[in-house]
């Protein structure tokens, strides 16, 4: 007996192989990117497989959203600590020395 429906990973190459000539046409420097976007899915494929969709598209894209989703926090995040580690800094250039003087 064999299956019915491809495995998820097989259906996932069989889409990134249908858009390879879009791949072939972008510029150089967006074909990491477009790679990216595959290996996103990719890292997502047991929860999509579970899925069984008959659009096997949709959740890839999906699989995408959330590691970009992600990338985006990260990202937040870091900007929230180089904020604050610069108001730290800013703050503490305001405060006046203190220091003992024989005027004083």
């Amino acid at each position: 007996m064999g299956r019915t429906n491809p495995t998820y990973r097989d259906a996932l190459r069989a889409i990134e192989e249908r858009w390879a000539g879009f791949r072939r046409a972008l510029r150089r420097r967006d074909q990491p990117r477009f790679d990216r976007l595959f290996k996103y899915a990719r890292e997502h494929a047991d929860a999509s497989g579970l899925l069984n969709h008959q659009n096997p598209l949709l959740p890839a894209l999906l699989s995408i959203d959330l590691e970009q989703e992600t990338r985006l926090d990260e990202h937040e995040d870091r900007l929230t600590e180089l904020e604050n580690a610069l108001n730290e800094g800013n703050n503490r250039q305001e405060l006046p020395e203190t220091g003992t003087t024989e005027d004083g």
